[in-house]
């Protein structure tokens, strides 16, 4: 197999749960490439094997004691300037973009690729639009790592609604809350989970926030969720749901909702943006936007 190396964040976003999944699968099959990492490694969030983890810092060391820039580099970031920089003459950049409409800046950024890939056909035709042809789609999958079907009764003789993602305006927490109180608050067969928190914001401020969503209001049937530090109690917060809410303006993939679908719960989906990938009449009920 020729040789080639990775750039990827090790953390317990996003990014850094697809890392993994990729590193599972290099490891799982035998290769042994070199390894760079984004910001500081941390595999706490889930479970890992002593072999795996010694993996890991083999293909780290490789890196630094073996890797030449005319070697091939895949890298899994955002589209920033961060992403202009390689370690490589040639990069492939895999990216999860949300918007319609990349900045020039962002442009230049994917154009300076050997070549880019993204996780949704709308986003590829996004970035065709704007003059991006460089450009292919990998969808993203289930993680069964970290995820899995478990029979237990989270709260008995209730409808559990589940509400995902970092706090952001774009994935549209303040109206899809206040919407649900309108309908079931207070109603004490349902429950609204909300497993919003985001680490950029402080702990403050985020009160504030939801002090704000809220009218400054307590609701018994509303509950928020820290975040959560752990895959395995993560597992435990989307079983324990009946419904997911998926509603956001943007996503590159919607990565809650989809394991949650997975899993065999019902959903409620933004027709729009990369959720249309995967979320259809069949697996959710598909809400149409009304605009931007």
């Amino acid at each position: 197999m020729f040789d080639f190396a990775l750039h990827l964040p090790l953390n317990g976003v996003s990014f850094g749960q697809v890392s993994t999944s990729l590193l599972r699968e290099f490891h799982q099959r035998g290769v042994q490439p070199s390894l760079f990492t984004i910001g500081q490694s941390n595999l706490e969030s889930q479970e890992t094997s002593k072999e795996f983890n010694s993996w890991i810092e083999f293909c780290i060391q490789k890196a630094f004691s073996e890797y030449k820039r005319e070697t091939p580099i895949f890298k899994l970031w955002h589209l920033n300037h961060e992403s202009l920089t390689s370690y490589a003459k040639e990069q492939t950049l895999f990216t999860f973009y949300e918007l319609d409409k990349p900045t020039p800046i962002e442009v230049n950024i994917a154009r300076n690729q050997k070549h880019v890939i993204v996780s949704s056909n709308y986003t590829k035709q996004v970035f065709e639009d704007h003059g991006i042809k460089n450009c292919s789609v990998v969808p993203l999958g289930f993680d069964k790592h970290n995820f899995h079907i478990k029979k237990e009764d989270y709260l008995k003789d209730k409808i559990v609604f589940n509400l995902t993602g970092k706090l952001e305006k774009r994935k549209h927490h303040k109206r899809i809350i206040q919407a649900w109180i309108k309908k079931y608050g207070r109603n004490k067969e349902y429950v609204l989970q909300c497993a919003i928190g985001n680490p950029f914001i402080k702990e403050n401020d985020f009160k504030a926030l939801i002090s704000q969503i809220l009218d400054g209001k307590i609701h018994y049937n509303l509950n928020f969720l820290g975040i959560m530090q752990k895959n395995s109690l993560y597992n435990d917060f989307l079983n324990s749901g009946n419904i997911i809410i998926g509603m956001s303006g943007g996503e590159g993939w919607g990565l809650p909702e989809f394991q949650s679908v997975a899993l065999g719960k019902h959903a409620v989906i933004l027709n729009a943006t990369a959720y249309k990938e995967w979320a259809t009449d069949s697996n959710a009920v598909l809400v149409e936007p009304n605009g931007k």
